[in-house]
């Protein structure tokens, strides 16, 4: 029987929805003020046609077990206590976003995302297998990789600055994970000139692809284990 998944990318300024069997996402503004049960009732309705018995979503924070372990920067509280398989009626996996995009962008191999947006997001994909990764806070120079190559990184040091701190941070990260393949996400990801040497650049579309992958049975292999070690996404 075919799976019908709705895909949720949950982002501090959108929520973007695409379901099996439609070639276009929709969505609708988020902000400070969405809580998860707000999510839920706008994304019902606006999908509302639409078939689904699935669900994945892409959450901007660290996960365990399917479930939010920390509240996002960007939206209202409440995430972590709530209940997603109730409110959808369905099952339900959850992932942080850059695992997402990353499952997304998989072509083979041992790859290294690295999501260049308000902070660094980042996750490692190793024959299939996920594994998400919290990178940003590692120490680097007076500060950690965020404080350089996220916003912050961006606004304080300039563009021409900034550039040569991704390269740098890029160099470092690949030597120490011994990455085959490196994709480049996130929303500054396009204002690099040029890509640092085994780099390529990734799509907001891969976030969806990397939700209906979390249901694929070639990829089921990846989840059940992450979830038995208990590793945080």
């Amino acid at each position: 029987m075919t799976m019908h998944v709705l895909v949720i990318d949950v982002g501090g300024t959108h929520v973007k929805m695409l379901a099996t069997g439609h070639a276009r996402h929709r969505q609708f503004d988020s902000g400070p003020t969405l809580t998860p049960a707000d999510m839920v009732a706008k994304v019902l309705a606006v999908v509302s046609g639409w078939t689904f018995d699935r669900v994945s979503i892409g959450y901007p924070g660290p996960v365990l077990h399917d479930h939010p372990v920390a509240e996002p920067h960007n939206l209202a509280r409440g995430w972590i206590d709530f209940d997603y398989v109730k409110a959808f009626g369905c099952p339900v996996r959850m992932v942080n976003d850059a695992a997402m995009q990353a499952l997304g962008s998989y072509h083979g191999g041992k790859t290294l995302f690295l999501g260049l947006g308000t902070g660094l997001g980042s996750a490692l994909i190793v024959d299939r297998m996920l594994v998400p990764m919290e990178l940003a806070h590692l120490p680097y120079r007076n500060g950690t990789f965020e404080d350089y190559v996220g916003l912050r990184g961006l606004v304080k040091h300039g563009k021409t600055k900034w550039r040569a701190y991704v390269e740098d941070v890029v160099d470092r990260l690949i030597h120490a994970l011994l990455a085959e393949d490196v994709v480049l996400g996130g929303g500054n990801a396009k204002l690099l000139k040029s890509l640092p040497p085994a780099c390529r650049l990734g799509s907001n579309a891969d976030a969806f692809v990397g939700g209906f992958r979390l249901w694929d049975k070639t990829h089921r292999h990846a989840t059940a284990a992450r979830h038995r070690k208990g590793t945080a996404a």
